[in-house]
């Protein structure tokens, strides 16, 4: 696998970073240990326990039970945009523990935290949209998120079938993914590393919890299928809304797909990357922002990622400002729909045949915007 070394800064990151500073040092706002995030944790920890309860104990029929299943697909999501995300990048708090106990939510909730923190954190942060590194755009042979990934014939229909298969990601999470990283521990650069007798301890008692919440105590009350039904549901709703948001940020037209030419390629600078192949969408709908944990500000978070979501509205304009100041692209969408548009329009771009490169051509993967070019037609511009 490519090493990849990014470039020293360019001076851009310094004065976002200065400035961001001014922000907290002139408004006395603390970085972290918002006391509106306090509120808004109490708030989703409370629909998502009442939504269980009702599930679980009162719901009087399939219809009921549908739409309370909705909902907790829905807080389930909250959950994870909000409390697990925050906590899983060191945001939520100063102290250590309370970040790790909202990490944890996760473990909760059928998957682990500690791999999770090591392939977001770890790789999709530092390598974000770069094939064969960033986890997150790598959906195997069912899809094609970037133009460096091979093409097969059926990824001509991605932009219709991969739709209803986002919502199964929390079933192939809670009964797959997780296992399948421990059980490849070890090999290549990137694989988990060895977990210590407390990471054994937090992952199996997590999916203890989870499987007895979802399986075990609902089928002292309900039927076989009415649980699974109610399960289905619930993972369906939660996985759409949560692989629909993060695609928004990245797998979208406007950003970049870089691609690595050799081994230690050098890359531009790690801000000028982060800023190339992520894309804001609808800062403007407070209601959104609140639901989505700020992950409609990727940018923002993406350069400033231990800080609150809480902070990003105000954020955003300094960035844009400061890439605006420095002639650094600022990629931002209007709407939701917008970004969904445009997330469709890569999936069926990405679904296309790629055009065979002339032998001629020197295959040096450059990182350019939306699909990769020989060297030699990029010099002919």
């Amino acid at each position: 696998m490519n090493r990849i070394t990014f470039g020293a800064g360019d001076g851009f990151h310094s004065l976002l970073r200065a400035r961001v500073h001014d922000h907290f040092e002139r408004t006395g706002q603390e970085r972290r240990d918002s006391p509106a995030m306090v509120i808004k944790s109490v708030v989703i920890l409370g629909w998502f326990v009442l939504t269980y309860w009702l599930l679980v104990f009162e719901a009087w029929n399939w219809q009921v039970a549908v739409v309370l299943s909705v909902g907790l697909g829905l807080a389930i999501a909250a959950i994870g945009f909000n409390i697990q995300h925050d906590g899983g990048h060191g945001a939520y708090s100063r102290h250590r523990w309370i970040n790790k106990a909202a990490a944890m939510t996760l473990d909760l909730l059928g998957g682990s935290s500690l791999i999770w923190a090591h392939k977001h954190n770890g790789l999709h942060h530092t390598f974000t949209n770069i094939s064969g590194h960033d986890d997150d755009i790598n959906l195997g042979l069912i899809g094609r998120l970037s133009p460096h990934q091979p093409h097969r014939w059926w990824h001509r229909w991605q932009h219709l079938y991969l739709w209803p298969l986002y919502g199964m990601l929390p079933i192939k999470w809670q009964f797959f993914d997780d296992f399948a990283d421990l059980a490849s521990r070890g090999r290549g650069d990137h694989s988990l590393p060895r977990l210590a007798p407390a990471d054994w301890l937090v992952l199996l008692g997590g999916k203890v919890i989870f499987f007895s919440l979802a399986f075990a105590l609902p089928l002292q009350r309900h039927s076989f299928a009415a649980v699974i039904g109610c399960y289905v549901v619930t993972a369906m709703v939660q996985g759409v809304v949560l692989s629909v948001v993060f695609q928004l940020a990245h797998c979208v037209e406007e950003a970049d797909f870089p691609g690595v030419a050799a081994t230690n390629a050098g890359m531009g600078p790690w801000a000028d990357h982060q800023l190339a192949t992520t894309v804001d969408f609808s800062r403007s709908n407070g209601l959104l922002s609140w639901f989505l944990g700020g992950l409609n500000f990727q940018v923002e978070h993406h350069l400033f990622p231990r800080l609150c979501h809480v902070h990003y509205p105000q954020l955003s304009a300094i960035v844009e400002q400061t890439c605006r100041d420095c002639g650094v692209p600022f990629r931002s969408h209007p709407s939701f729909l917008a970004g969904v548009a445009s997330h469709y329009r890569w999936l069926r771009h990405m679904g296309q045949t790629p055009a065979i490169a002339s032998p001629l051509a020197l295959p040096v993967l450059q990182p350019v915007k939306g699909k990769t070019e020989p060297a030699a037609a990029l010099a002919s511009r």
